[in-house]
């Protein structure tokens, strides 16, 4: 009986061919230039499309719907683009209050994440401390700034510093929200595993707590970026004094019925929101994305 030993050339060819082989029901590996056109599809043309969709609607309603003399409230784009952003005398007018907004909006965020990242920190290391200050983080979020308007006009003035404080009170609460559901949501396994090591509360924190936060942490970022901006929009119209910014501008141009203006100064607002929270969706990518992958359906 003659037992046949395959070469060491049959043995390599047998398995390249089992490894180039799929296994069985796997899913292969789309092609690259599958993958960029999907991408292109879903980041390009597809808001591309709903953009234009807009456009539409924009035209319909303000040639189709509104008569003359209502067509203030809604011009058409192309009339917004020429009055807002192609005359220099306007457009140097909203780069200046878009500067000053600017300010207000990154300070009032840098505020807010220093406050707020401080006290979800502080309510997650005691049960004690988190019933006591959560309720209160939640009832400033729901005061309406209205109220809040004649007190910090009292103690600190209609300039800087009351539109700063109204864009902290709007961004708040969705840094603590969220950087506490980060610190609170650490495997158990990983914290019986650092008591087995007999650490300290602070290293525990440091090394496990804040790492494992840092995803819902840029979220909380991110969502407190967009409402930084709208913060600033509405401390800036309701105080007034000082250099006027782009709230303040919506406020004037409101009063006096400048359409083309308004839309325009909307949507330099706008724009501003997106901007910020693409560059915190940008941070975030850079600082956790090459360890954190979030499931994708």
């Amino acid at each position: 009986m003659s037992v046949t030993v395959p070469s060491a050339v049959e043995t390599d060819a047998t398995g390249d061919a089992a490894a180039a082989t799929p296994a069985i029901g796997a899913t292969p590996p789309r092609p690259r230039s599958r993958r960029r056109g999907a991408g292109l599809v879903s980041f390009v043309l597809l808001p591309g499309a709903v953009f234009a969709v807009f456009i539409g609607i924009w035209y319909a309603v303000s040639d189709g719907v509104l008569n003359d003399q209502q067509r203030f409230m809604l011009p058409p784009p192309h009339e917004v683009v020429r009055v807002g952003f192609l005359d220099w005398s306007n457009f140097t007018t909203m780069m200046i209050a878009l500067r000053l907004t600017c300010e207000v909006t990154f300070a009032g965020l840098a505020i807010s994440i220093v406050i707020g990242v401080t006290v979800a920190v502080a309510m997650s290391q005691a049960r004690w401390i988190e019933n006591s200050l959560y309720p209160w983080a939640v009832v400033i979020q729901t005061v309406p700034i209205l109220a809040l308007t004649p007190v910090l006009s009292f103690f600190f003035g209609f300039a800087l510093t009351s539109r700063i404080i109204v864009c902290v009170i709007i961004a708040f609460f969705p840094i603590v929200s969220n950087t506490l559901f980060g610190l609170q949501s650490v495997d158990r396994g990983m914290h019986e595993l650092f008591s087995l090591h007999h650490t300290s509360r602070l290293t525990r924190l440091w090394k496990l707590q804040l790492p494992a936060a840092l995803p819902s942490m840029f979220t909380g970022f991110r969502n407190a970026a967009g409402l930084s901006v709208i913060g600033a929009i509405v401390g800036e119209f309701f105080f007034k004094q000082g250099e006027p910014g782009l709230g303040t501008n919506l406020s004037v141009f409101t009063s006096r019925l400048e359409g083309e203006r308004l839309w325009a100064t909307t949507l330099t607002a706008s724009l501003l929101g997106v901007a910020v929270f693409v560059f915190f969706g940008w941070l975030a990518r850079r600082v956790v994305g090459r360890w954190y992958q979030p499931k994708r359906g």
